[in-house]
């Protein structure tokens, strides 16, 4: 993994979740690309880093697993996310973000 500075770390989590905005990506596959690309950490050092096991982690990566609000909010807090209520009309969310462009 390339080490990224600062910046690009941010730009790369805002285009992840913009791709998840956009339906591109589910929330496994976003978790699983920034603890790859953001954090370089394998999931036993993520899995360890949040307090859960490997094999939840890697359920959750593949979008198997039945999580709580606050296993979920604990998974993503070390990249500077938490779970919330975004609205599913994408008209709803582009006035939520105030970029209708960007979705």
């Amino acid at each position: 993994m390339k080490n990224l500075s600062g910046d690009e770390r941010e730009a790369l989590l805002l285009a992840l979740v913009q791709a998840l905005y956009k339906d591109e990506i589910t929330e496994g596959m976003l978790l699983q690309r920034l603890r790859k690309q953001v954090l370089g950490l394998t999931q036993e050092q993520y899995a360890t880093l949040v307090g859960i096991s490997r094999r939840t982690l890697s359920d959750i990566e593949r979008d198997k697993a039945q999580l709580t609000l606050t296993v979920m909010n604990r998974v993503f807090k070390p990249l500077g996310l938490k779970v919330g209520l975004l609205p599913r009309s994408r008209g709803l969310l582009q006035k939520l973000v105030g970029d209708a462009d960007a979705l």
